[in-house]
């Protein structure tokens, strides 16, 4: 399973990893993947600065990466108690209402609550750069599209190539003329952000799109080895994946309950592939979430509509909080896409890259046996 992205990042395999969790990050690298560390939930350059630190002590020298979010549109800057004002109270009435209706608890008085994640924002992103080029990255990934040129020609000019997720054949011929080094081609049934177009007909669509200017990576409804082969079939150089590294067992985010595991993984382990909606109730913008009791709320007659990016989030982020840190499986809301109905057990990183590994073998071999001469 070696394509050009195997050379150009020194990895043993074309499997990029993208994670909030620096433990499965570190882990993907370590097991011959790329893992890429989601930055977005850090509000404060010291912490970004203390987790790519530990990165840099526990990747043994190997490649890993960073994801932020810079849309390409800015939206509403300022401080955080400025933003805060423009959020409706007819919204902040709805999101008490609903937790209360659900029965989540209220946080523990002691504990700060969260402001909302303000890695949304332009300022802050730009903020993720500057720490991340002070550390040997070797990729910068942007989860909303193509990040301003100036971003990009900074990144170059450390020696740092740019990858930038596509839902469309056109966003993804824009990337590569801004010159972005690598196009996430994303397809709909993925988690988070995520397009209209499904992966099948997405992929091999960007790839004669960009033809050549740019590496493709496959992106949604990839979980098993199988699903790699038929990504590499469509033309891609490697994958991009998310969803099935959030059951990793060294996912460390999110309260751990008695059994275990955190109530988000839980509600995972138990979902299957129909147990996915894409709503804008996350972020402000449309991103595939697990179904639960939460965004049902959202989704009954008489809910207000979502608030754009960031003000969406710093909505909902205190209740976030909670659902995270309560016991409830039936009432989260976490990003996820269609392939969680794969993901039933709790396995370390390496199984599950070794099974993908495997997978892809066996899927090869198959096909060998099956072609005409």
């Amino acid at each position: 399973m070696r394509t050009e992205l195997c050379e150009r990042f020194g990895i043993q395999y074309p499997i990029f990893v993208f994670t909030p969790s620096e433990k499965v990050a570190a882990a993907v690298t370590r097991a011959g993947g790329l893992g890429v560390l989601g930055c977005v939930r850090f509000n404060q350059a010291d912490d970004l600065e203390n987790v790519l630190r530990w990165m840099d002590e526990n990747t043994d020298g190997l490649p890993y990466g960073v994801d932020i979010v810079m849309p390409a549109t800015v939206p509403t800057e300022g401080t955080s108690v400025d933003i805060n004002k423009l959020i409706p109270q007819t919204h902040r009435e709805f999101v008490d209402k609903t937790l209360a209706d659900l029965g989540v608890p209220p946080l523990p008085d002691d504990e700060e609550k969260s402001e909302g994640v303000l890695g949304w924002l332009h300022s802050v992103a730009r903020s993720h750069v500057e720490v991340a080029l002070r550390h040997p990255i070797k990729l910068i990934a942007n989860a909303l599209g193509s990040p301003p040129k100036d971003v990009i020609d900074q990144a170059h000019a450390a020696g740092v190539p740019v990858a930038a997720l596509a839902g469309s054949a056109k966003h993804a011929l824009r990337h590569a003329e801004n010159g972005v080094d690598i196009v996430i081609a994303q397809g709909h049934e993925a988690g988070g952000h995520t397009g209209e177009i499904a992966s099948m007909v997405l992929v091999p669509e960007v790839v004669d799109a960009v033809d050549g200017s740019a590496a493709v990576l496959a992106a949604g409804g990839i979980g098993s080895g199988r699903q790699v082969a038929a990504a590499l079939a469509l033309g891609a150089q490697g994958v991009w994946m998310g969803s099935a590294f959030l059951t990793a067992a060294e996912y460390d985010l999110g309260v751990r309950g008695s059994s275990g595991v955190s109530v988000i993984q839980e509600a995972m382990l138990a979902a299957t592939s129909s147990d996915t909606v894409r709503r804008k109730i996350y972020t402000g913008k449309p991103a595939r979430l697990l179904k639960s009791r939460w965004t049902d709320a959202w989704d009954a007659e008489g809910a207000p509509d979502p608030l754009p990016m960031p003000l969406q989030n710093i909505l909902v982020s205190e209740a976030h909080q909670r659902m995270n840190e309560a016991t409830d499986p039936t009432a989260v809301a976490m990003p996820v896409g269609q392939i969680v109905g794969r993901m039933n057990e709790i396995r370390p990183v390496a199984d599950i890259m070794a099974e993908l590994v495997s997978g892809f073998d066996d899927a090869s071999r198959r096909l060998d046996g099956i072609r005409g001469d």
